[in-house]
């Protein structure tokens, strides 16, 4: 089977791109769909709380991106608590039907790191209430593993803080999460640029959903793209194999036998 063939399988759904996109911070639902079609991307993060999904008064996103090309990943971006995140996505559900969720919990406003206690207490309800959940979580690799292990679907660690454009500041913790995970793991937050992207993928993570690092980009149609190229180039950089690290040179050509 060709690489190309290779698909990202999350709660038994195919998808042919590695990359998710969000849906907020551009300057409108006509920029932000024409990105997601240069992202080449199959899934798309809404924020329930901030994305006109049901006014038919005013623009929804439905008009520019259709929920029937891609799928819509509902997200619980600006809840604090279990019960904010676990009541926005159960009125996702009653509104769109969607059951394939992305959960986050945040700690704080200034960091907008997950609130990892509350993370796993709303996950664990939203399972037992049939949703397929991917989660939002730090780079803590025991964290990662006890979230897998109560049923959540897909493992996304932060690579840096939301919207920091920082890159994956901790190798180390995402290649262990990677290691241990029997689902797959996608790195969510803090990617700033193409390379940010492909790192991650040479780290062998399954995909990589950024928002900020396109829609905040000066050009996000032509960033979007860079993002696809860079996406697909760490999975075949990952699946080729690197060749090993050394301390001292190694030359191209032999030198035994030189006249």
């Amino acid at each position: 089977m060709s690489w190309e063939d290779e698909k990202l399988v999350i709660a038994g759904r195919e998808f042919n791109s590695r990359l998710i996109v969000g849906t907020g911070k551009y300057k409108d639902y006509a920029e932000n769909a024409a990105a997601a079609e240069a992202a080449g991307a199959e899934i798309v993060t809404v924020a329930v709380r901030r994305v006109n999904l049901t006014d038919k008064d005013a623009p929804m996103l439905v008009d520019y991106i259709d929920p029937k090309k891609f799928t819509y990943l509902p997200n619980t971006a600006g809840c604090f608590t279990g019960e904010d995140a676990v009541r926005t996505l159960r009125l996702a559900r009653e509104a769109g039907g969607w059951d394939l969720v992305k959960l986050e919990v945040l700690g704080d406003e200034k960091t907008l790191y997950p609130n990892m206690t509350e993370t796993l207490r709303s996950a664990e309800l939203l399972i037992k209430e049939g949703f397929q959940v991917m989660v939002y979580c730090s780079d803590d690799p025991i964290m990662a593993k006890e979230l897998e292990e109560i049923g959540c679907c897909a493992i996304m660690p932060l690579a840096a803080p939301i919207g920091s454009g920082l890159g994956i500041q901790n190798p180390v913790n995402i290649r262990l999460i990677i290691e241990q995970a029997k689902v797959p793991v996608l790195v969510d937050a803090g990617v700033g640029t193409a390379s940010d992207a492909a790192i991650a993928m040479e780290l062998g993570c399954d995909g990589v959903l950024m928002n900020t690092a396109i829609a905040e980009a000066k050009n996000p149609i032509l960033m979007a793209e860079a993002m696809k190229n860079a996406v697909r180039a760490g999975r075949q950089a990952y699946l080729a194999g690197r060749m090993a690290k050394r301390l001292y040179a190694d030359p191209s050509s032999p030198i035994g036998g030189l006249i």
